[in-house]
């Protein structure tokens, strides 16, 4: 044939797993494989040709084996898109055959043979190619292919080869039939394999038109299902799946009848089997029922454990597990009274805030030991995407359900206690609001009916019993905030350190450091050492590292043969922690001008904050320096301003506040400080320096003042106190209108301080400076 292409020696393999194209075809091609891309790019950087060769499939070596007999094709047209994949244009040249592989790697390049096709015509190939005219017409009078559109262009074919390769490639036979055509180089047995794949593919569609026509045109919707089931069952027959498929279907029906499901779960239940039923197994569709189907018999939506009611054990459970807390225990065991006497109560939704390491998660595993309920905890530090509270909708790939029902579904009851963590460290961002999604779990009178987007069917949530843990209130929502009981938890006196390191913490860290009890003791005169002169924390979770420390010295001594006790004492501590890592704060230091003790509360509890102030040569400026927030430097401004405007009363000279410029200084500069309660400490300090008076070091003082120089009420009272109490100061000045909350604090906090109250800036410094 004179119109054949001339075909190199040499050709890049393009391979294919579903497509065989026939010489003298023309066909449009995605590819996106890398290692395909490469063949495309190097057949385009030679002459365009490559060679396209169906894949084997079930290979059991690791390279990639394909058919002996290809098509050599030519690159017409190529685009790239913007994903990356090229779209080709191919059109067949010759058939080919491999004689010998070059090379595998980076791409397959192979040797091939151009294979001629025969141009003679005998008897017997006008006649076998009549009867593959003639099936080809029963084929699109079957079938929707567009088969009398191209049927006479066909006809007027004359060389018989491509009339066989034209008619394989336009109809429905399958791939390796296909292949198998084109492997055939005898013209009359190619014809006579066509004219078998034809008369297979007419008998399946004329199977499928005989089911489809004994459906009536008008039929009820429960009719219509049963006849595509009908339908479905003899596909699915054909190919031999038949038992497979029932089984898992069967499989389904006796687990969401044994699931105990609500009415309203069962109906979508069921439905989503029904779909399930007219699928095929390979479907993507098919697999999201199967894994939704999963998560609607495995959700516990009605199965609980029986709450324990017995007060008493409760009381005991939660006392030995933790040394005092007494409001969160208390607040507890109110709600198991409630629930016994009422049987039908909303969980309660508590909000444990305190500093770290004072015990807020740990109760809750202790609160559902003695309720035997089961625990759940979750942590919301850091959680920016809505979807991990609510989950996925299903049209998403991956789609998942959120936290809430993950975890109710490992927890394996309705009814546990669900620990949120860190709910103040929530985030947001473009992926939505985590808090307010919470706001329907966290609302007893929304939460019966708590819809996940994955699920998308309403869930009761009325019997778990929420508790929410937090450093801070100030960054929770105050919406959120609104829904939960609010649970203070203090920082610890040192007593009550020593009393937690000695029930727990030391036998903790004992066995954890695999020592015995025999191997060593630590005395009381240890622990207040290392509280006092080794951590410096609210809660008790350095003391346990610091403990822990200690004992795992004594684990080396006792692992190379030393039995004997080892006492652990104030004086001998230093060998196992070395020298101290804190000072006594108030241990060097007295009276000087322009230096005042303040207090001040953060998330991590209370803390003293010294103030320091210097003049210098100026026009009146002040700086401030210690990282202050704005409303600390407010309150310096405020400060400057009434002892300015009150210059005669203070017996300040009028030109000390313009010959002379301020900076003021918060030690420990590394750490952010704000809030109004410096207000007094600030206005203090500058007056001592204008005034040149000192103040009393072992005085500390908290308080807001106004431009009129009265002092306004503050919070973290207690944490402030204790903040004094710990840093050995005895004698506190806090705002006249926190005498109910002083009132309040327990009397082990009170034992030892003197707490006097001061209603205006004037009342302070008489109390505070020295003359």
């Amino acid at each position: 044939m004179h119109d054949e292409k001339k075909i190199p020696r040499t050709l890049p393999v393009l391979v294919n797993p579903s497509l065989v194209l026939f010489p003298f075809m023309i066909m449009p091609l995605i590819v996106a494989d890398p290692e395909k891309i490469a063949v495309v790019d190097f057949a385009l950087t030679h002459d365009k040709s490559l060679g396209l060769f169906l894949q084997k499939e079930n290979q059991e070596s690791e390279e990639v084996e394909v058919y002996e007999y290809g098509t050599a094709a030519s690159i017409i047209k190529m685009v790239r898109n913007k994903d990356g994949s090229l779209s080709i244009l191919l059109q067949g040249n010759s058939r080919v055959r491999i004689e010998r592989i070059i090379q595998h790697e980076p791409i397959l390049m192979v040797e091939v043979e151009s294979l001629s096709e025969r141009t003679d015509d005998t008897p017997k190939i006008q006649a076998l190619r009549k009867i593959a005219l003639e099936l080809l017409e029963t084929v699109a009078n079957e079938s929707n292919l567009p088969g009398k559109e191209f049927l006479p262009s066909i006809k007027q074919i004359p060389q018989t080869s491509r009339v066989a390769d034209l008619i394989a490639e336009n109809t429905d036979i399958r791939i390796l039939e296909k292949q198998d055509i084109l492997s055939t180089l005898d013209l009359v047995f190619r014809l006579e394999k066509l004219n078998k794949y034809l008369a297979d593919l007419i008998k399946q569609l004329q199977l499928e038109n005989r089911i489809r026509s004994n459906v009536e045109l008008e039929m009820s919707e429960d009719q219509r299902k049963y006849y595509l089931r009908e339908q479905l069952m003899a596909i699915r027959k054909e190919l031999g799946e038949s038992d497979e498929v029932e089984q898992e279907i069967e499989s389904w029906e006796e687990k969401i009848k044994k699931a105990n499901l609500p009415v309203h779960v069962l109906e979508a239940a069921e439905d989503e089997l029904s779909k399930m039923k007219t699928m095929q197994p390979a479907s993507s569709e098919y697999s999201v029922i199967r894994n939704y189907l999963e998560w609607i018999v495995n959700i516990p939506w009605s199965k609980k454990t029986k709450d324990n009611y017995n007060l008493d054990k409760i009381d005991k459970i939660l006392t030995k597990d933790h040394y005092g807390l007494e409001k969160a225990k208390e607040r507890i065991i109110e709600f198991i009274a409630v629930k016994k006497l009422r049987q039908e109560v909303k969980g309660p939704i508590l909000c444990f805030v305190g500093p770290p390491g004072v015990g807020k998660t740990s109760i809750g595993r202790s609160v559902a030991r003695a309720l035997n309920r089961n625990f759940i905890r979750m942590s919301l530090g850091g959680v920016h995407d809505e979807a991990e509270i609510r989950g996925h909708r299903r049209t998403y790939i991956g789609a998942m359900p959120g936290k809430i029902i993950t975890e109710l579904k490992r927890a394996g009851s309705s009814n546990p206690i669900f620990m949120l963590d860190e709910i103040d460290k929530l985030g947001r961002d473009f992926r939505g609001d985590p808090a307010s999604a919470l706001l329907e779990v966290l609302d007893p009178e929304q939460n019966f009916s708590f819809v996940d987007h994955y699920i998308n069917l309403p869930y009761d949530l009325t019997d778990v019993m929420f508790i929410t843990t937090a450093n801070s209130l100030s960054t929770i929502p105050q919406p959120l905030l609104d829904r939960m009981e609010i649970i203070e938890f203090s920082s610890y006196v040192e007593e009550e350190k020593i009393e937690i390191a000695r029930r727990y913490l030391i036998p903790r860290e004992i066995e954890n450091n695999g020592i015995k009890k025999t191997h060593v003791t630590m005395s009381k005169s240890a622990l207040q050492e290392i509280i006092r002169y080794y951590v410096k924390e609210a809660g008790v979770r350095s003391l346990q590292r610091t403990i822990g420390t200690v004992m795992r010295k004594i684990a080396r001594k006792v692992a190379e043969g030393d039995e004997t006790l080892i006492k652990v004492t104030d004086k001998n501590i230093k060998d196992y922690l070395g020298f101290r890592k804190f000072s006594a704060e108030m241990k060097n230091r007295k009276p000087e001008v322009g230096i005042t003790t303040g207090l001040a509360w953060t998330s991590f509890g209370g803390e003293i904050l010294f103030c320091e102030a210097i003049k210098m040569p100026g026009k009146g400026a002040i700086k401030l320096t210690g990282q202050l927030g704005k409303v600390m430097q407010e309150s310096a401004q405020i400060a400057l301003s009434y002892l300015q405007s009150n210059h005669k009363k203070y017996n300040i000279a009028p030109e000390t506040f313009t010959d002379n410029s301020l900076h003021i200084h918060f030690p420990a500069g590394a750490i952010p400080k704000d809030g109004p309660s410096a207000g007094v400490t600030l206005t203090t300090t500058i007056a001592s320096l204008l005034m040149n008076k000192k103040v009393k070091h072992d005085i500390a003082m908290t308080g807001e003042i106004t431009l009129l120089g009265k002092v306004l009420p503050i919070g973290g009272l207690r944490e402030k106190i204790l903040a004094a109490k710990r840093a050995g100061i005895h004698q506190v000045l806090v705002p006249f209108e926190n005498q109910d909350s002083i009132e309040e604090l327990p009397d082990y906090i009170k034992a030892g301080m003197t707490i006097e109250f001061a209603k205006n800036v004037d009342e302070i410094l008489q109390k505070v400076l020295i003359d």
